[in-house]
């Protein structure tokens, strides 16, 4: 098992710099990867500073060595996905082939979606969602491509250069358990990201509903290659014993990532910091 930090980019987290220094904080404590929430505003009743991803991602990979980075999860339905090819592959290069692309739907659709006159029907973002995973690995080839879809259209075109990484950056898919589709849609790909219906972002999901959801993505898979299940949740980084205890009982059922949650719901911006230097659990 591998341990990252899952970190909202709003709110006292809303700064580039901020997120940068925690990164580097996080991985000479240990930790194995760093990635952060897309979304461009957090909140409209009571606004909240709310950072780019993108350009806080180029801050971390600027400010770490080892490290995975990436956003978890981007909504592809609200991003071109020829631009977004150029950001990934950008990043990519520059952090030396350290990028991770989780995508999925997205969530707050008020805040995200509509404000924006965006499409917030779900069935609709899941067709752009799966259109916009086909152009970015079609883009990311290197080679000639086009593309003519419901929702996208691409004359011939050549992107250059390719990402570090090879054959290409790998994708975790998100969703919300139990709803099937997204989990056979991450099949497909490299890694899947689960939340579930019910289930507060202050709580965790139980090594139960992990375990249906492994059986069922691996019974919808067809690919050999290497697979990654990645869960968040909060382990007590003065109880070593505890923290163990807690993360061996997804491991079991297998997991391969877990995600430490660091967000103003846990506590205030210092709190999380020690948690961050504190480092990962050991299962």
């Amino acid at each position: 098992m591998r341990y990252g930090i899952h970190v909202q980019n709003s709110g006292d987290f809303g700064d580039a710099a901020v997120l940068a220094r925690l990164a580097r904080d996080a991985e000479m404590a240990g930790w194995d990867g760093f990635f952060i929430w897309d979304h461009i505003l957090f909140e409209v009743q009571q606004p909240t500073p709310v950072v780019d991803p993108w350009v806080a991602l180029t801050a971390v990979a600027m400010s770490t060595e080892r490290v995975l980075l990436g956003p978890l999860v981007t909504p592809l339905a609200r991003r071109r996905p020829w631009k977004l090819a150029r950001e990934t592959v950008s990043l990519d290069r520059l952090s030396g082939g350290r990028l991770v692309l989780g995508v999925g739907l997205g969530d707050r659709v008020e805040e995200d979606f509509a404000t924006f006159d965006e499409v917030v029907d779900a069935r609709l973002r899941a067709a752009k969602l799966d259109e916009s995973l086909e152009i970015l690995v079609g883009l990311w080839s290197g080679e000639q491509f086009t593309y003519s879809g419901e929702h996208y259209r691409l004359a011939t075109s050549v992107f250059l250069p390719t990402s570090a990484q090879s054959p290409r950056i790998p994708i975790w898919v998100g969703g919300e358990w139990p709803n099937k589709r997204p989990f056979r849609r991450a099949a497909g790909w490299d890694g899947v990201f689960p939340s579930k219906e019910g289930v507060a972002l202050d709580e965790m999901m139980t090594p139960d509903d992990l375990k249906e959801i492994v059986t069922y993505v691996k019974a919808n898979r067809s690919r050999s290659e290497p697979f990654d299940v990645v869960i968040g949740g909060y382990t007590p980084g003065d109880d070593p014993d505890r923290a163990s205890h807690i993360v061996a009982a997804y491991r079991e059922v297998g997991v391969t990532w877990w995600l430490e949650g660091i967000n103003s719901l846990r506590g205030p911006i210092g709190d999380m910091h020690v948690r961050i230097r504190q480092g990962p659990p050991n299962a």
